[in-house]
């Protein structure tokens, strides 16, 4: 019952709502750092799978990238680089990689070679294959890696709080701090609840985008 008080009386209170430290400019923050560590992957994905190339050594990147601690990294980039947003972005880029770089590279290279082959016999550019002949059926894939990934991103981006960057994770770090457990347990609300919007708009975004002929459970 004391959770629902403290969710309630940090979202009714007005002062939460406005400023830059109102929850509109910290959910800006937070999903600005998720986009951006999500935008890396993706394009590495598509062209290494398409040419058939780096297969091991994405393999190898997605075994290290799961092994390193996203806190261990963040403390130890911001020792080496300072305060500021570098050191967030790269342990929030080393957690999406590997689940962007291995399904994009897999999906692609999963797709039949018949019409890739007949559309370069057609003389079709080869990024026109990649788009028009490999994507459209590789795309249930993509977005199992692209939504696994974006759930563990806007759970860990709350990571950037502590080095004194923005985002949800700020309520968080500072109602510890100030022993404001409002602060704390709504903190947590927004991001559980970003979590499941996230995990809805991948779903409603591949049901909308594959076609009805290659869905995979999507």
């Amino acid at each position: 019952m004391n959770v629902l008080h403290f969710v309630n009386a940090f979202f009714s209170d007005g002062a939460h709502w406005h400023g830059y430290d109102g929850i509109p400019a910290r959910l800006a923050e937070h999903l600005r750092y998720c986009l951006i560590a999500l935008a890396v992957a993706l394009p590495v994905g598509l062209v290494t799978g398409h040419y058939g190339r780096g297969g091991n050594t994405l393999a190898f990147l997605a075994t290290a990238g799961r092994a390193l601690p996203s806190f261990g990294l963040l403390v130890l980039m911001t020792i080496l680089a300072g305060f500021g947003l570098l050191p967030v972005m790269v342990p929030l880029v080393v957690l999406a990689v590997p689940p962007i770089l291995v399904t994009t590279y897999e999906s692609v290279r999963s797709v039949d070679p018949s019409p890739v082959d007949a559309a370069r016999g057609m003389g079709m550019q080869e990024s026109r294959i990649l788009f028009q002949v490999e994507l459209p059926v590789a795309l249930p894939l993509i977005f199992s890696g692209l939504r696994s990934a974006a759930i563990q991103i806007v759970s860990t981006a709350t990571i950037a709080a502590y080095v004194g960057i923005g985002g949800l994770g700020r309520y968080v770090i500072d109602g510890l701090y100030q022993r404001d457990y409002e602060k704390v347990v709504g903190g947590a609300t927004l991001v559980a609840a970003l979590a499941l919007v996230t995990l809805a708009l991948f779903w409603a975004l591949a049901r909308a985008t594959v076609s009805r002929g290659v869905r995979r459970g999507v």
